[in-house]
C-alpha cells in the first residue's frame, strides 16, 4: 500500500480539471498529516476553540444520489486498477473538533467503490477523520486478502494514535469485514457501525440464481439483464431509487420484484446505463464468492442475535427503508451515532466533553417534523423576569452567557422538556444541558429504542447523567444547565400531587454554583393538568401483581439513585402511570429573577447560608407556579380551538397572544 502526503492528488486517473473533480475531489490516506498531529508541532486549541456552534450547518442534504452516480461513473471509468486501497474524500474537509476519532468506511461487496457514504461526507467530516475503502471493479482479492488489508490499516492507525478510538462502519459485506477485524483485534479500541451486515447463513432465495448464471454465456443480453436485476435487487432498493428518479414509479419497483425486467430497465437506462461499467460481467464469479456463506438480507432476528453476541451492542431498527441505508433520503448517520451516545474521542465516553451540539438539519427534523404536532397542541408561552422584577414575554430576562443553572418543577411525564429546549434554541440559539436520570443512558434497555426514539432525542439535545462531576464540568465550560431537584418523584407523581415540589434537603448544587459564580434562575411551569389525567398511579399499580413485578424488575438496576435521601423525596421509583389525554389547554413557563451567585463566599463556607439560598430558590419556584396557575385563567387563547382559529387567520407561524404579564 503506497502512502503519500496529505495533498489533493489525481485519484485513480480522474482528470483534476474535470467537472466532477472540481466538485468532489479525493485525497489519499495521510501519514505525514497524522504524524504532525501526533508530534504536537501545531498549537493545541483551547477547549472553547474546538467547539462546534449550536445549530451549525453540517452540510447534510447538499449531496444527492445523482452525485453518487456521477462519482461512481468517474471512478470506475478511469480506475486503472491496482490493489484495494484507502482514500479520504476532500469534501469531508478537516475535522473541526480537537482529537477527532478516525472513521473507516467498508462498502458492500458488489459495488464497493467506496463512495457509498457520499451523502454523509460533509456531516461526518466535521467531527471525524474519514477514510474510505476502495476496491477496484476488476480486483479479485479474496475475503482473506481484504481482511488483511483492513486489519493492517487498523493496526497502523492505532499505533499512530493509541488513545484515539477507530470507528468502522460496514455496509452488508463490509459489516462482515468489520466484525472479522474486531474479532481478531480485541485489544484495539474499535467502535463498529453495522448496517444490514451480511452475517446470517445463506438462505436468501437469490443463491439459487447463481449456478444458473454460470451456465449462461456472458455475451448474451439476458445475462446482463439478469445481472442488473440481481445487483439492484440484492444491493440497492429500487423503492428508494424512486425518490431519486421521478421516472421510476412504485409499479416499476414491483415489476422488478416479479422478474419483468424489460420495462423497468427501459425506465432506468437513461440514468443507470453505466451499471455494466461499474460491474463488468467477469466480476460475477467474484460476487458469487462473496455471497456464498453470507446473506445480504439478514432475517428479522439477526439484529437480536448480534445484540446478544456483541459486547455493548446497540440496535436501531429503520422500518420501511431499503437495504442501502447509507443512501436513504433523510437518514443521517451522524445523528444516529449521537443519539445512541456512541460518539467519543477517548477510551471512555465523556457525556460533557464529547457532546456534539444539534445541527440545523437535526433541529428542523425534530421540531418542524417529528414534534410539530406535539408543540402545536402545547402552544407554549414563555415568560421571563428582568432584573428590575418586570415580567415580559420571551427570554430577554435570561442571561445570554453562562454559566447559568435553571432550577424548576418537573411536570408529569416531563412533558415540558422538549418545549423548553426548543424555545431556547429558537430564541437564544443556546442548548440547555439537562441533568437527566441514568435510565436514559442505561444499555440494558437498548432494545426498547427503535429508530430515533425519545431517548435518543434526549441525548442529541444535551442530556447528561446527573452527577456532581458532570455538573462541575458543565459549569466549568460555562454551559446552560437544567436541573430538577424533585427528579423522577415529581415527573411521576401520584394523583392529587400536581404542582407539588418533592425537593430533598440537600443544597449541594447551591454551593457548587457559588464556587463557579453561576447565575441561578428558578422557574415554574404549569399545564400538565390541561393535557393529562392520571388514571393509575404508583399506589394503584403496586397492588396489581403483574405490574408490581414488572416495576420491581425494572428498578433493580437503579436502586442506588438517591439512596442517601430519606422519605418521600428519595422515593424515585420508575414506573409508567396510566393517563388519559384531555382536550389540550396550554403550557406556560415563567423564568424568575436571576440569582447571582458570584462573590457569595458565605455560601461556600457556611452550610446554613447555602440552605437559606436553597429555600429561597424553592420558594421562587413555588411562586412562579402559583402565578401561572392564576394568570392562565386570563388567557383568551388557552383553548386549542381559539388558538387554531387564530393561526388559520394569521398563519401557522404567527405567535398566538396570551395574557398580559
Amino acid at each position: 500500500m503506497s502512502i503519500v502526503s496529505h495533498t489533493i492528488l489525481r485519484p485513480f486517473g480522474v482528470n483534476p480539471s474535470g467537472p466532477y473533480h472540481r466538485r468532489h475531489a479525493f485525497r489519499r490516506s495521510s501519514v505525514k498529516a497524522t504524524n504532525r498531529k501526533e508530534s504536537g508541532s501545531s498549537k493545541k486549541p483551547a477547549a472553547d476553540e474546538s467547539r462546534l456552534e449550536v445549530l451549525y450547518d453540517d452540510g447534510f442534504g447538499a449531496v444527492t444520489m445523482r452525485d453518487y452516480f456521477e462519482a461512481v461513473r468517474v471512478m470506475t471509468k478511469q480506475d486503472h486498477g491496482g490493489p484495494p486501497r484507502w482514500f479520504c474524500p476532500v469534501e469531508c474537509g478537516q475535522p473541526e473538533v480537537e482529537k477527532a476519532p478516525l472513521l473507516l468506511f467498508l462498502p458492500a461487496g458488489i459495488d464497493g467503490v467506496g463512495m457509498e457514504l457520499i451523502l454523509h461526507h460533509k456531516s461526518l467530516g466535521r467531527v471525524f477523520e474519514v477514510h474510505c475503502f476502495h476496491v477496484p471493479v476488476n480486483d479479485r482479492t479474496p475475503f482473506e486478502g481484504l481482511l488483511r488489508i483492513v486489519e493492517e490499516y487498523v493496526k497502523y492507525e492505532n499505533a499512530l494514535s493509541p488513545n484515539r478510538p477507530i470507528y468502522i462502519t460496514g455496509d452488508s459485506f463490509g459489516g462482515c469485514l468489520a466484525l472479522s477485524v474486531a474479532a481478531r483485534n480485541p485489544e484495539t479500541d474499535l467502535v463498529l457501525i453495522l448496517v444490514n451486515p451480511a452475517t446470517s447463513s445463506a438462505k436468501d432465495s437469490l443463491q439459487a440464481l447463481l449456478p444458473f448464471l454460470e451456465t449462461v454465456p456472458s455475451n448474451l443480453p439476458v445475462t446482463l439483464l439478469i445481472w442488473q436485476w440481481l445487483a439492484f435487487r440484492t444491493f440497492f432498493p429500487l423503492k428508494r431509487l424512486c425518490k431519486s428518479f421521478q421516472t421510476v414509479s412504485r409499479q416499476c419497483y414491483l415489476t422488478f420484484q416479479n422478474w419483468e425486467l424489460s420495462h423497468g430497465l427501459k425506465l432506468l437506462c437513461g440514468d443507470l446505463s453505466f451499471s455494466s461499467q461499474v460491474q463488468p460481467m467477469p466480476v460475477l464469479d467474484f460476487t458469487q464468492y462473496k455471497l456464498n456463506g453470507t446473506e445480504n438480507l439478514p432475517p428479522k432476528g439477526e439484529a437480536d442475535r448480534l445484540f446478544k453476541s456483541v459486547k455493548n451492542c446497540k440496535v436501531r431498527y429503520f422500518r420501511n427503508r431499503g437495504d442501502r441505508l447509507h443512501m436513504e433520503d433523510g437518514f443521517n448517520l451522524l445523528t444516529v451515532i449521537k443519539g445512541a451516545n456512541m460518539y467519543r474521542r477517548g477510551r471512555q465516553r465523556d457525556s460533557v466533553m464529547d457532546f456534539l451540539p444539534p445541527t440545523r438539519c437535526e433541529f428542523k427534523r425534530t421540531f418542524s417534523e417529528d414534534f410539530k404536532l406535539y408543540h402545536q397542541l402545547l402552544s407554549p408561552v414563555m415568560l421571563s423576569t428582568m432584573k428590575n422584577g418586570k415580567i415580559v414575554r420571551g427570554l430577554s430576562g435570561v442571561p445570554d452567557k453562562g454559566p447559568v443553572l435553571f432550577v424548576g418543577y418537573h411536570q408529569l411525564l416531563a412533558i415540558e422538556l422538549s418545549s423548553l429546549v426548543e424555545g431556547f434554541l429558537r430564541e437564544k440559539k443556546t442548548i440547555i444541558r439537562t441533568a437527566a436520570h441514568p435510565v436514559f443512558f442505561a444499555g440494558n434497555y437498548e432494545m426498547l429504542r427503535q429508530e430515533l426514539s425519545l431517548f435518543d432525542s434526549f441525548s442529541m439535545y444535551g442530556a447528561a447523567p446527573v452527577s456532581p462531576i458532570n455538573m462541575y464540568k458543565l459549569f466549568e465550560r460555562n454551559e446552560f444547565v437544567l436541573m430538577y431537584p424533585g427528579g423522577v418523584r415529581e415527573a411521576l407523581h401520584r394523583k392529587g400531587e400536581a404542582y407539588k415540589l418533592f425537593w430533598p434537603d440537600q443544597p449541594e448544587f447551591v454551593r457548587m454554583a457559588a464556587r463557579f459564580g453561576v447565575t441561578i434562575i428558578p422557574f415554574g411551569c404549569v399545564g400538565e393538568d390541561d393535557f393529562l389525567e392520571i388514571i393509575l398511579d404508583y399506589n394503584d399499580e403496586k397492588n396489581i401483581p403483574y405490574l408490581r413485578d414488572g416495576i420491581k424488575s425494572f428498578n433493580e438496576d437503579f436502586t442506588g439513585i438517591r439512596e442517601t435521601v430519606k422519605g418521600e423525596d428519595g422515593n424515585q421509583v420508575l414506573h409508567l402511570p396510566a393517563v388519559l389525554p384531555k382536550v389540550p389547554g396550554r403550557l406556560y413557563f415563567l423564568f424568575g429573577k436571576p440569582i447571582e451567585m458570584n462573590g457569595m463566599d458565605n455560601v461556600l463556607k457556611d452550610r446554613e447560608n447555602a440552605n437559606q439560598v436553597y429555600l429561597q430558590i424553592k420558594s421562587e419556584v413555588e411562586s412562579a407556579v402559583s402565578y401561572l396557575k392564576r394568570k392562565r385563567n386570563e388567557d383568551p387563547y388557552r383553548s386549542i380551538t381559539r388558538r387554531r382559529f387564530y393561526e388559520a387567520t394569521w398563519g401557522p407561524s404567527a405567535q398566538v397572544p396570551t395574557f398580559e404579564p
